[in-house]
């Protein structure tokens, strides 16, 4: 296949059929028509991108999902002819041309019109006929038409337009009060009287002139006196623009975090490499201009000890000799960006005299069960043997399932083994009630083997409820963690800063999106009830890419293409900014009509360990609303997949399976 072929491959796998498009004449049409034939020759590079491309006469050829979309709607036959109004480049009447016996299409601007006839007559297309003239009005000496489609977006649906469909025929038309932005409408001719007419979601389009459209003059006026800026535009003129994160200058977020005590920062999967080297980039100034000494992380408390003991200048290797992060996914935290990132912590530890000024690094997630157990029988081994024997014993309750503790949950609920709790617990009050003669030794121990065994306590109740119909597993694992940043915070003293690295899932105030509704908290939500301004939420985007993800649970890493993002996404309104990275502040917007406009909900994407693009939308996809979900939210337009360490893997126990969030 020559490179077109495969960019017109490409465009059909991730721009129309991963976004639902499923019209099997339609994508043979698309497939059968060169694109590149009917764009600019300086564009042509751009032929098979997920945009609009401008064209003579100040007018532009749609994108290829809005050309596919627009045909699905006509549910155009073999034997049927259609009406296009607004040929434009001629590229939608190709693609009609394909499907359709007959095609009529009509061009206001003359320019448009020859050049779409020659062009369309030197690519073979016979059933194609060109007009120059208005095409609201249709064109009736060819009328009725089977389908009309109208590729400009009128203030109403032309009533000349109607009168031509045939009984059946179907009207596809974007209409909308003011030019800024229309309703994708179709409208079925019932009877010689009768229409119906469904919406079939937002579109923009260039304005409609004509008899039955808009009036010449209005359309032509300058932007500013006609309409408003569009979202995108808002976006533009209130964002932080930045080519790339090594460079971007963060004197301004360090304005707006302020004296934060909690600063939260996001991803929207767990293997995109841009959300890694940007939250290390910003983790950085906070620790050097702010003071901050802590870093928690979405991740196993065992296995951040590990770091956290290298950067400590306790092991040598924070990642490839202890092998920790061996649970599946290994490359959420295995990774080439966190290894550079402990090397830079290291650095910086060493450079200090203080120990208190020391950075450390913690997990706050509840999946190391059984090694959270070995942490605190080691630690008890070492200062109180006698203990160790007791919590040895009581932890003995669990060992049955140390290879799968989902049985665990059902041999409780159908009582056919004992539960537990009381056992965990106790090992925990015990540990604490030693607290002081413990911690006289060493303070830092203790407190790594408290975390243990408060971990133990709460992973036995999560995975001995996690199958409950009534139980909400989420909120169980959000508490502990939590809960877990709240112990980091007590442990570093009075003036504790701490950096949370999470999923935009969870660090996004739940109460913003369609999680608050099945009654889903997150760690996000809890520290803005606690901490209220002190914590800073930064949300991270992407549009399109690649990305580290597995296709089922335990299975290996893949590096997967990103699908472009839903037309009814807040990612689709970032990608259509005329920038590809930028950082937008929420709280404190630099217009305020931005916030404004964004606040009304939309779809946002989620991706976590496991990526399932033939589903995207049910998979993947969820209502929010961002300017109350995060106080900034940092774009990458096109992001590409982390890098892991080569490590053995175990599958360990899902979390958030199927999707692992």
């Amino acid at each position: 296949m020559g490179k077109f072929e495969d960019l017109r491959k490409q465009m059909i796998d991730y721009q129309l059929e991963a976004r639902g498009l499923h019209s099997q004449s339609v994508l043979e049409a698309v497939s059968a028509v060169p694109r590149e034939e009917f764009v600019p020759t300086d564009l042509v590079e751009f032929a098979y991108k997920d945009t609009a491309l401008p064209i003579e006469a100040n007018q532009t050829i749609s994108q290829p999902y809005i050309v596919a979309l627009m045909t699905a709607a006509l549910e155009l036959k073999p034997w049927e002819k259609a009406l296009e109004v607004g040929t434009g480049s001629g590229y939608a009447a190709a693609v009609l041309a394909e499907i359709a016996k007959e095609v009529y299409t009509i061009e206001r601007h003359k320019i448009l019109a020859d050049t779409a006839r020659s062009r369309l007559q030197d690519l073979g297309y016979q059933n194609v006929h060109v007009l120059y003239g208005d095409g609201t009005l249709g064109w009736p000496e060819n009328a009725p038409f089977d389908a009309i489609i109208v590729a400009a977006g009128g203030p109403v649906v032309p009533e000349a337009l109607k009168q031509q469909l045939a009984i059946g025929g179907r009207l596809v038309i974007p209409v909308g009060s003011s030019l800024q932005t229309q309703t994708l409408v179709r409208v079925r001719r019932i009877n010689e009287t009768e229409f119906e007419q469904e919406d079939l979601g937002a579109v923009r389009f260039v304005p409609l002139i004509g008899a039955a459209g808009w009036e010449d003059e209005i359309a032509e006026t300058p932007a500013k006196e006609k309409i408003e800026e569009t979202l995108p535009e808002l976006i533009y003129k209130s964002s932080e623009h930045f080519a790339r994160i090594d460079q971007v200058n963060l004197d301004n977020l360090m304005e707006r975090i302020g004296g934060s005590r909690i600063v939260l920062l996001g991803e929207a999967s767990h293997g995109t490499a841009e959300f890694y080297e940007m939250r290390a980039r910003i983790t950085k100034e906070l620790i050097e201009k702010k003071g901050f000494t802590s870093v928690a992380v979405e991740a196993d408390w065992p296995d951040a000890a590990h770091i956290n003991q290298y950067i400590h200048g306790i092991e040598s290797d924070p990642l490839l000799e202890s092998k920790p992060f061996s649970r599946f996914p290994t490359w959420m935290w295995a990774n080439h960006s966190v290894l550079e990132f402990s090397h830079w912590l290291k650095n910086h530890n060493d450079n200090l005299d203080s120990v208190n000024e020391k950075v450390s690094f913690y997990g706050l997630d509840l999946y190391s069960l059984f090694s959270s157990i070995e942490a605190v029988l080691g630690y008890l081994d070492k200062v109180d043997p006698a203990t160790a024997e007791v919590a040895r014993t009581r932890y003995g309750c669990l060992m049955p399932w140390s290879d799968d503790l989902g049985m665990y949950s059902q041999v409780t609920i159908t009582k056919q083994y004992r539960e537990c709790e009381e056992d965990v617990i106790a090992t925990l009050r015990d540990l604490l009630a030693k607290r002081i003669e413990y911690s006289q030794a060493d303070g830092e121990q203790f407190f790594n083997a408290e975390q243990n065994a408060r971990l133990v306590k709460n992973a036995e109740r999560y995975y001995r409820t996690m199958y409950y119909a009534e139980n909400n597993s989420w909120n169980q694992r959000d508490q502990h963690m939590f809960e877990t940043l709240q112990s980091v915070i007590a442990h570093r003293g009075p003036k504790a800063k701490v950096v949370i690295w999470e999923h935009n899932s969870h660090i996004g105030d739940a109460r913003a999106t369609q999680m608050s509704a099945r009654g889903e908290l997150n760690i996000g939500q809890l520290a803005r009830e606690e901490y209220g301004n002190d914590a800073y939420l930064i949300g991270f985007g992407t549009d399109h890419g690649t990305v580290a993800a597995a296709s089922e649970w335990g299975g290996p890493m893949e590096v997967k293409q990103v699908q472009p993002s839903h037309i009814d996404s807040y990612e689709r309104v970032c990608h259509e900014v005329k920038t590809d990275n930028f950082l937008l502040p929420l709280r404190n917007p630099l217009q305020q009509i931005t916030r404004k406009k964004l606040l009304a909900e939309r779809l946002e994407r989620a991706i976590g360990v496991i990526y399932r693009p033939e589903t995207e939308l049910q998979s993947h996809y969820f209502y929010a609303c961002l300017p109350n979900q995060f106080d900034e939210y940092i774009w990458f337009d096109e992001t590409r997949a982390v890098v892991p360490l080569t490590k053995e893997t175990s599958k360990g126990i899902p979390d958030t399976f199927p999707f692992g969030l």
